[in-house]
């Protein structure tokens, strides 16, 4: 008897939907505005760096949104204008985005923390049509002429415009009976909805070519949907944001927001004091925070010296963007309330959320109590991710279908879920239903490359299956387990290993903070080797090598103890793996991989290495020196002595200077920050980057 194939999906909720479920975003704001105008809707940091913050009401916010609604119309953003939108987050960028929402123009939305270069191509890719952004941005825009060539309607934000355009400051000022620039009559097209395209939201890139992903409006709803019957939203909740996006929809829940107070680019870094302060301060109910964020908040609230902090309000904590460590979830689940819930969801940019677990299938029911102990073993799906399984992200999410295809480098056209891989095999997962973005922005190519279609009968329109370009497999229960993404799969001369599957096994080592697998050569003839982050001993220090030694054999047991792993024997000990921009989360398996590369072809001595960085250490002790004895009017006057001056000062700045270009993707690969990379690049020169 054949495997029978597996594909999972949930049905809709048994929830009456409010009449005009495909309305469009911008009218949800507004009926929450009539309905409880006093009510805050976005509470955030004022800015001052006092810890203070400031309230908008939602009749605040709607007043704001009305006002730069007429002002757009006015000045020529209307349906359908693509408008890039680059404002920090805070109660500006939310006014900015359902003003936009309600003239039926389309946000473009890009990460700043890709690059500048990266963000050219995503905006050149567009085609935008109008640019709102800050003066810094507004320069990048003049200086980037043909990038954004088809720019009409630049908007300053602020007071002061640069060069031609409006300020956000003008436009809210114009009366309500101006007529329009254009000097033709106000606009009064429908109001947008349904299948009409909502914004335009790149991928970071972290994984491939960043793309532009379309929403609609009721991508976006049915996305709200599915979060609040899996999460159990409700109009009550006080939810913290780390992400605009989650910001946006609690808006439509007409929930309170609190922005968190982190920088977006920086969130392995934000401050656990200052988030248990908002938590505590505004008894916040319910907050989304990516794995890198959680681990830094288990840490604060796990510390002895801090004492316990059970947030008796918080009822529910929702983590993504990468796969999330069980020790995390347990570090949370044994010091929050025990009423928290802790769900680990699974999503992409294109769909949001794909499924979702929560911590006591994670842990295991007896492991709940357990934890709260501080002690944890690992029964629920995290022995399944320590025997090699992957790791679980739970059930799809009601209105969803997943199914495992046959791992394909090439197009899939069309895909039947009756063809899907059965339980237990790994293959590529795919996902379709109403929070499925159907294409991408002017990307054809992407589209054949990252969506299949169904047939249906009876000439039906076919079904879009979005292929996400991950790796896992069902299993007998209907859960999805996450393996890696395919092109990160390690492909060597007898099979294929896969990078979370693999890495799952070292992650439960006690001295192991996380391992990534990448493969050296070419692909079919890969060399395994398996990059690894520690943690601090006991005393708090790093790992001696004796200790790095010991460790090493302890993995290489491991590794022969695990079908998924046997055969892996190389470990490279790693300072901080690369990550993403957008949840400081996800790995950057390829900078690692050539950094892996490097190292294996080094030769073991470095103090041949070390000794030449004398050499610029010498050359600015020269520069100084000689600064100071011509402040002190002694030095001989000698032209040998002037040039030699000089020409040490080009080589020591000039020149080091212009090589920290080169440095930086060297210095991200090895695990160095843009200040250390620049620090040690002025200090030591080329004699320093080129040993990463």
């Amino acid at each position: 008897m054949s495997p029978v194939p597996q594909t999972r999906s949930t049905a809709d909720p048994t929830v009456e939907l409010p009449d005009g479920f495909t309305d469009g975003v911008a009218g949800w704001l507004e009926r929450n505005a009539r309905a409880f105008p006093e009510k805050p809707a976005v509470i955030h940091p004022d800015g001052r760096g006092s810890g203070g913050y400031s309230t908008l009401t939602y009749g605040e916010l709607q007043d704001t949104v009305e006002e730069l609604a007429h002002g757009f119309r006015h000045a020529g953003i209307t349906r359908g204008t693509r408008t890039v939108l680059m404002a920090p987050p805070g109660p500006e960028l939310f006014a900015l985005c359902f003003a936009l929402f309600r003239v039926g123009a389309v946000p473009v939305v890009v990460d700043p923390g890709m690059g500048v270069r990266r963000m050219l191509h995503c905006y050149r890719a567009v085609g935008a049509e109008a640019f709102i952004g800050p003066p810094l941005a507004q320069l990048v825009r003049v200086l980037g002429r043909r990038t954004f060539a088809g720019v009409r309607v630049p908007v300053t934000l602020g007071r002061r415009r640069l060069g031609r355009g409006h300020t956000l400051a003008a436009l809210r000022a114009i009366p309500a009976n101006a007529i329009p620039a254009s000097g033709g009559p106000v606009d009064t097209a429908p109001p947008t909805g349904g299948d009409d395209l909502l914004m335009i939201g790149f991928t970071t890139g972290s994984t491939g070519p960043a793309k532009g992903v379309e929403y609609t409006h009721r991508m976006a709803l049915s996305i709200a949907r599915r979060i609040e019957a899996v999460h159990g939203r409700t109009r009550d909740d006080v939810s913290l944001v780390t992400l605009p996006f989650y910001g946006v929809l609690d808006l439509v829940y007409g929930s309170t927001l609190v922005l968190a107070p982190l920088a977006p680019a920086r969130v392995a870094q934000a401050d656990p004091a200052l988030l248990v302060d908002a938590l505590e301060r505004f008894r916040v109910t319910t907050m989304f925070a990516s794995p890198a964020l959680l681990r830094n908040l288990a840490g604060h609230l796990t510390g002895a010296a801090r004492g316990r902090h059970p947030l008796p309000d918080l009822r529910c904590v929702v983590s993504g963007g990468a796969p999330v460590p069980d020790a995390v979830v347990a570090a949370l689940r044994s010091v929050l309330d025990e009423k928290a819930r802790i769900h680990v969801t699974y999503g992409a940019t294109e769909v949001l959320p794909i499924t979702s677990i929560e911590a006591a299938e994670i842990l295991g029911d007896e492991d709940v109590d357990t934890a709260r102990e501080g002690a944890v073993t690992a029964t629920g799906t995290a022995a399944g991710a320590a025997a090699g399984e992957g790791t679980c992200v739970g059930r799809p999410v009601p209105g969803t279908r997943v199914a495992i295809a046959p791992v394909t480098d090439g197009p899939l056209a069309r895909f039947d879920p009756a063809a899907g891989l059965p339980a237990g095999r790994v293959g590529e997962i795919l996902v379709q239903g109403d929070s499925v973005s159907r294409r991408y922005h002017r990307a054809p190519d992407s589209d054949a490359a990252h969506k299949a279609t169904e047939e249906r009968p009876d000439g039906a329109t076919p079904l879009v299956w979005h292929r996400t370009g991950d790796l896992g497999h069902l299993d007998a229960e209907g859960r999805l387990w996450f393996c890696g993404r395919a092109a990160q799969r390690v492909r060597t001369g007898h099979r294929d290993l896969y990078t979370v599957r693999c890495e799952g096994v070292f992650n439960a080592h006690p001295l192991v903070r996380r391992t990534a697998l990448v493969g050296i050569g070419p692909a079919g003839a890969q060399r395994p080797v398996v990059c690894v982050e520690t943690e601090t001993g006991a005393d708090g220090a790093e790992l001696d090598e004796a200790a790095w030694t010991r460790l090493v054999a302890e993995l290489r047991t491991m590794a022969t103890a695990q079908a998924a792993t046997t055969g892996l024997k190389e470990f490279l000990r790693h300072p901080g793996f690369p990550v993403d921009i957008r949840h400081n989360a996800k790995i950057g398996r390829e900078e690692l991989a050539r950094w892996a590369e490097r190292q294996q072809a080094r030769p073991a001595s470095s103090t041949g290495r070390r000794a030449a960085r004398i050499v610029p250490i010498a050359g600015w002790a020269y520069l100084v020196g000689g600064s100071v004895w011509a402040a002190a009017g002694e030095v001989p006057d000698l032209p040998v002595l002037r040039w030699l001056w000089w020409a040490d000062a080009f080589l020591s700045i000039g020149v080091h200077a212009a090589q920290i270009p080169l440095a930086l993707p060297r210095g991200r690969e090895a695990g160095h920050g843009t200040a250390s990379v620049v620090r040690n690049t002025m200090l030591y020169g080329a004699t320093w980057w080129r040993t990463l």
